[in-house]
């Protein structure tokens, strides 16, 4: 892996942003070879992310500001951080706790249970609301 590198997707804000962006990460793991762990859970973060922007963040097309979606990613031996960034409405997926875990699925209620995920695989996990942009920031360290 380089000593240090950066590299940055625009996204559409449509369902084919997900295939774009699992694509592109996936092609990120394999030429720095990060580890199969943190490979999996990045992709994991980015998709439960970016399906949680393309869920919640926009307003019906024709309603408001063009839609848009960055996802970012600085990469080094010790470390690997994702920026997901979007100008739709504000949105902290940090705040609160997740549900709690439930015995058996039936039991389950939608909603939250991604974020728990995310935390599981992540060392870093911040949001913060940047001139009119929601930043998810994703993080992970490695072994080198």
């Amino acid at each position: 892996m380089p000593a240090d590198s950066q590299d940055t997707l625009d996204l559409p804000a449509d369902p084919g942003a997900t295939p774009l962006a699992l694509q592109w990460i996936e092609s990120l793991a394999e030429r720095h070879g990060w580890p199969p762990r943190a490979a999996f859970g990045l992709t994991l973060s980015l998709d439960e992310a970016l399906t949680n922007v393309l869920s919640y963040a926009f307003d019906p097309p024709g309603t408001a500001d063009t839609p848009a979606i960055t996802v970012s990613c600085r990469a080094d031996d010790r470390r690997i951080e994702l920026a997901l960034r979007d100008n739709g409405r504000p949105y902290d997926p940090t705040a609160g706790d997740p549900p709690p875990l439930v015995a058996c699925l039936d039991e389950a209620e939608p909603g939250g249970h991604g974020v728990r995920l995310m935390r599981h695989y992540l060392d870093t996990l911040a949001y913060r609301r940047e001139d009119g942009w929601n930043c998810l920031t994703m993080a992970m360290n490695i072994q080198p």
